[in-house]
């Protein structure tokens, strides 16, 4: 294995021996068990590491202690059961017992937008002072990791003095300290943590690479070791292409539509090209990105840019363009004239009931706010407690959607036939199964918003727009 370690303007390759093959498996904490953390927990349970879960909520802790996951995401509560049974896997709320009985620790606590529009890092904080005082009563070598997403400096600037602190311990001497950022998309994560599109480890000390590596070698033997800065910001530089990414592919539909040229068959020419233009992943026009990362990401790194001085347009543009794609949406359904609107699919993505800046409830608010009747339906969303604590993740970002989720059971329904009983018009947001029997069923009597091409060729009907085609 080759490791590169240095700062961010210089890098050391190091040779490092082989590993034994008799090594046990390192134990592994995972303090928070949002989406990140309680997909690694069942991930590396899966993996054959003794894991252990620690979260603040009680709930969270209780769920996953009984192998349920608190999130919809494809075969986690499989993992989690089958960690659970073969006595790898448990959960608790106290996060000094989690770092004491194990040998790493992975921190993935929520990094919200600030009030200031930066990155609030007061989470990071206080489980780094919880992390400190377990590893006073440790003489064993201890590698702490953090994995949210995070401007550079944050694991060696506020992380690593606190856990310092309140130790009494040096990192990279007496414990590890490093960066290893996730590229889990939600409703594949599971998949993706088995297969990773790649594999990023910052350090500041060989020992720290050669365990976070061991850890990782089931799934990529070949893992890229860097600095932690480098680290930190490759997160926020690949969730910013992919903002750009979404951005660029509905210019391209903004600007065909009107010209009566298919944006799609432009695209899928486009896309062809892997040498240059990369992943066609995000290239295709569409509606709004969303999510927990995206659009806070895009809004810290222009913070840092701000900070810094730097000057960068079209980073900047990224959220305007983003919510001209969202004012489209609202404009196809005024230029209708419905007043009965049924919106297909909630959450920012299908196949997850994350509602975090989802631009399906920015295109809801706006609804209302002109007298629009709006129901709704998404197959992974329930109501529940955890609806109110998803905007609380997002409070500063998006106040203006405070009612909208509060009132979102009020308008949610269980069948998407239910949401467009009465419906005029019919925003499609989500490819969501059994889709076309449903609208085939409305399609004399309502206009079909169409904000993600459910069908290729598109259908034959004076009733349907698309947002892009």
């Amino acid at each position: 294995m080759n490791m590169y370690i240095g700062n961010l303007n210089t890098a050391q390759k190091i040779d490092t021996l082989p590993f034994s093959i008799a090594e046990p498996k390192a134990s592994i904490s995972v303090i928070g068990l949002g989406y990140v953390g309680a997909v690694s927990l069942a991930c590396l349970s899966s993996l054959g590491h003794r894991v252990v879960g620690a979260d603040i909520d009680q709930k969270k802790v209780d769920s996953i202690a009984w192998g349920n996951s608190p999130i919809h995401e494809d075969r986690l509560s499989e993992l989690l059961t089958r960690g659970v049974s073969e006595d790898l896997l448990s959960a608790t709320t106290n996060l000094q017992r989690a770092v004491r009985e194990t040998d790493v620790t992975f921190v993935s606590v929520g990094t919200p937008t600030s009030k200031d529009g930066g990155c609030d890092t007061r989470a990071i904080e206080a489980v780094a002072k919880g992390i400190g005082e377990a590893l006073a009563d440790k003489t064993a070598f201890h590698v702490v990791v953090l994995r949210c997403s995070v401007p550079p400096g944050t694991t060696l600037d506020i992380m690593k003095p606190i856990i310092e602190r309140h130790s009494g311990k040096v990192a990279g001497i007496d414990f590890g300290i490093g960066f290893n950022p996730e590229f889990l998309r939600e409703g594949t994560a599971v998949a993706d943590f088995h297969e990773p599109p790649k594999t990023v480890i910052g350090v500041t000390d060989t020992k720290t690479a050669e365990v976070l590596s061991k850890i990782y070698e089931p799934v990529d033997t070949s893992p890229i070791v860097t600095t932690v800065e480098v680290a930190e910001l490759v997160k926020y530089v690949d969730n910013v292409w992919h903002a750009a990414k979404v951005c660029f592919a509905n210019e391209v539909g903004r600007l065909c539509k009107p010209i009566g040229i298919d944006s799609h068959a432009v695209m899928d020419i486009f896309v062809q090209d892997t040498k240059l233009n990369l992943s066609p992943y995000y290239l295709k026009p569409g509606f709004a990105f969303g999510g927990s990362c995206l659009p806070k990401e895009v809004r810290a790194v222009s913070h840092l840019a701000d900070k810094l001085g730097v000057d960068l347009p079209m980073i900047d543009a990224l959220m305007p363009s983003n919510q001209k794609q969202i004012d489209q949406a609202v404009d196809l359904v005024e230029r209708s004239g419905a007043k009965k609107v049924a919106i297909l699919g909630v959450a920012f993505k299908p196949g997850t009931d994350d509602l975090r800046e989802s631009p399906a409830l920015e295109v809801i608010a706006e609804l209302k706010n002109r007298g629009v009747e709006v129901t709704a339906f998404d197959p992974a969303i329930q109501p529940g407690p955890h609806i109110k604590q998803q905007f609380d993740y997002m409070q500063y970002a998006a106040p203006h959607l405070k009612d909208v989720v509060e009132d979102l059971p009020k308008f949610l329904k269980e069948a998407a036939a239910e949401a467009v009983e009465q419906a005029d018009a019919i925003i499609v947001s989500q490819k969501i199964p059994g889709l076309r029997s449903v609208l085939e069923s409305k399609k004399e009597d309502a206009v079909i918003v169409d904000l993600v091409r459910i069908s290729a060729p598109l259908p034959a009907s004076s009733n349907y727009t698309g947002i892009g085609w």
